[in-house]
């Protein structure tokens, strides 16, 4: 039996298969009645958006798309859409999708009203009180892929096409009015795809826990994020129709990205650089790189990994636990190194650069330095 139910946690959530179809209900409740549906370009021609954009035609909301989103969403792609939008005359955005595509409508729907530069709104201190807040428009986010928890977040991650720099943007008001989570909608994602987004749940459940900040509540949700996903990513990586795995995977997703409001760490620190110089898959990096990790912060983790490992049933303590971590990379058909992943002749400098002034720095239980990094991410490619 596949889980059905209502949640206000952290946002309103209708959690359960099926419940695309109240997406008219779910435009009411939020104030929207000529909405933009944001995805990327590889989810526009399926079937599952089409069938989204029937349900809005339908109920006389129209059928406007925007799908210029690129894997790692640029400010351009944020401009082309922010035009669409005015240029329609929309009144809130369907963000539906992956990672790109949630976090691009998001800030669609952020950046619509405001007048000064995205850059200005980075989350950086209280730079999110410079937007006007009674400019920014409803949202409602539809992710269709199991693993960024962007749809119950108050922040997108943007790359500067300039610096090549990875960016996060912040405001409470960016946190989606609705979320439907309808696990139908993840059935068809190939197993590449439900790998490495599986595995981005898994990374920021293992961070957060890891984190060195206070908030308990944070670290209860990810240690049981954490079992979500040990028990049912290889399930629905093994079986992609089987509702029940991807049903849990979506709570996992969801659990990571409020999990880690307590902190992010070096998985993340690494990982954003190098998809934002490289292009890689952002969920699929944090895998490749989180043995590494786990070794780099062993000294300050290993009393707490022993715990998880208690409670996830796996022997061994923290070997066990690395070695289980290890062992779900390669059934999961994810390389071991960063070699693997197509990055040859790598510009170790410029990732040090990126890792040292990614705020997951902050998070992470080992103070991370140019002197300790840079061994790190050698490591990652040996």
């Amino acid at each position: 039996m596949t889980p059905k139910a209502n949640w206000s946690y952290p946002t309103a959530i209708r959690f359960g298969a099926g419940r695309i179809a109240e997406l008219p209900e779910a435009c009411k409740a939020a104030g929207i009645s000529r909405p933009l549906l944001v995805t990327d370009k590889g989810l526009a021609p399926l079937p599952i958006t089409a069938q989204t954009l029937d349900i809005l035609e339908a109920a006389g909301l129209g059928r406007a798309m925007f799908s210029e989103v690129d894997p790692n969403p640029t400010e351009q792609n944020l401009s082309a859409g922010i035009e669409v939008f005015r240029a329609g005359g929309h009144d809130g955005v369907i963000a539906f999708g992956g990672g790109s595509g949630l976090d691009l409508g998001k800030m669609v729907a952020f950046m619509a009203g405001q007048t000064r530069p995205v850059w200005d709104f980075e989350d950086v201190g209280d730079w999110w009180t410079r937007a006007d807040a009674d400019a920014i428009y409803p949202n409602i986010c539809v992710p269709t892929t199991a693993g960024t928890g962007s749809e119950v977040g108050r922040a997108s991650v943007l790359t500067n096409s300039d610096t090549h720099e990875k960016k996060i943007i912040f405001h409470p008001k960016v946190l989606p009015s609705v979320v439907i989570a309808d696990p139908e909608l993840t059935v068809g994602m190939p197993k590449p795809i439900t790998a490495g987004t599986g595995m981005d749940a898994f990374a920021h459940c293992l961070e957060a826990f890891c984190s060195p900040h206070y908030h308990p509540m944070s670290q209860g949700i990810a240690l049981e994020g954490m079992r979500l996903v040990k028990d049912n990513l290889p399930r629905a990586y093994v079986e992609g129709t089987d509702l029940e795995a991807r049903a849990h995977m979506m709570s996992a997703a969801m659990m990571g990205a409020t999990a880690f409001q307590k902190g992010l760490g070096a998985i993340h620190a690494l990982s954003h650089p190098i998809g934002a110089i490289y292009h890689t898959h952002h969920g699929t990096t944090n895998a490749v790189v989180m043995c590494q990790v786990l070794d780099f912060n062993r000294s300050a983790i290993e009393d707490r990994i022993e715990m998880a490992a208690r409670y996830l049933g796996i022997d061994g303590g923290f070997d066990g636990f690395r070695a289980y971590v290890a062992d779900l990379i390669a059934a999961l058909g994810i390389p071991s190194n960063l070699t693997g992943l197509g990055i040859e002749n790598p510009d170790v400098d410029a990732i040090l650069k990126g890792a040292l002034s990614d705020p997951s720095t902050g998070g992470n239980p080992i103070a991370m330095t140019a002197e300790n990094t840079r061994p790190l991410i050698e490591a990652c490619f040996a």
